[in-house]
């Protein structure tokens, strides 16, 4: 997780990004577990979740200060709006008037970062918005940039993001990679246990996909599975992004295999 903002307001208020990265260095994959978890599981409002995670984390005292409207922007799936919360309040701390809005896709939201007209800060994922941003610059067949090295992906995306007029704070430790999940009883009906093993038994095609509008287009979803795995698809189900429209279709079986995160809440019952 890292903290996007436009570089224009970056510039005219130093106290901004400080604060962002205030978050970025106390935040872990756990707690971001247990966020999720306290909205999805236990019903708490995302607001609340990020207040009290905010009260409990961050040393509001210790914040510089600074003034001026800020508007953080969060996707519609519940980690990406506790996060936009969560900055909501810290910057608020730090003196700013910060408040959230709801935006859709990258493909829809990053525009409106980068003009800084509707939105000015955004909770990214470091390793898609690179590859996202490297494809914006140098066309859909760009050879990738990010990796598993957070610091090779950090520094490969430092020209990215001031060509395309943004500016990104510190990575958080906390991390949530696009996962792949298949029925207990599917796996074992094949046999497989990784995506290799399942490209192999499902080698007929068959296979149906479900995800969020975007996935037939991102690297790190459907076009990675085919190149990366081998997987050969049937069909696409438009769902949502690892939410309970993608685990409802899992379980009625409409979809074989779904699109879902590795910080997902429900794994926190698995403690």
């Amino acid at each position: 997780i890292i903290p996007a903002v436009n570089m224009a307001t970056a510039m005219a208020n130093p106290a901004l990004l400080p604060a962002l990265d205030a978050v970025s260095a106390a935040l872990t994959t756990e707690e971001l577990i247990e966020l999720n978890a306290a909205v999805d599981l236990e019903r708490q409002s995302p607001e609340d979740v990020a207040a009290t995670w905010v009260e409990e984390n961050v040393d509001a005292a210790g914040l510089e200060q600074g003034s001026g409207t800020v508007v953080v922007g969060g996707s519609n799936f519940t980690e990406s709006t506790i996060l936009a919360n969560v900055y909501a309040d810290v910057l608020s701390a730090a003196g700013f008037d910060a408040s959230v809005r709801e935006v859709g896709n990258r493909e829809l939201y990053l525009p409106a970062l980068i003009s800084g007209s509707e939105i000015q800060v955004f909770p990214e994922y470091l390793s898609t918005v690179t590859e996202f941003l490297n494809r914006q610059a140098n066309g859909p067949s760009a050879e990738p940039v990010a990796s598993g090295d957070v610091q090779e992906t950090v520094t490969a995306l430092q020209p990215l993001a001031e060509q395309a007029g943004l500016v990104f704070g510190e990575p958080s430790e906390a991390a949530d990679q696009n996962a792949f999940a298949v029925t207990q009883a599917f796996a074992e009906g094949l046999g497989v246990s990784t995506l290799s093993e399942l490209a192999d038994a499902c080698a007929d095609g068959s296979l149906v996909l479900g995800g969020p509008t975007e996935c037939p287009e991102r690297p790190f979803c459907q076009p990675g599975l085919e190149e990366t795995y081998g997987l050969q698809f049937a069909d696409f189900r438009e769902l949502d992004a690892g939410g309970p429209l993608t685990k409802a279709a899992l379980q009625r079986g409409e979809i074989s295999i779904g699109l879902v995160f590795s910080s997902d809440g429900a794994l926190a019952q698995q403690g």
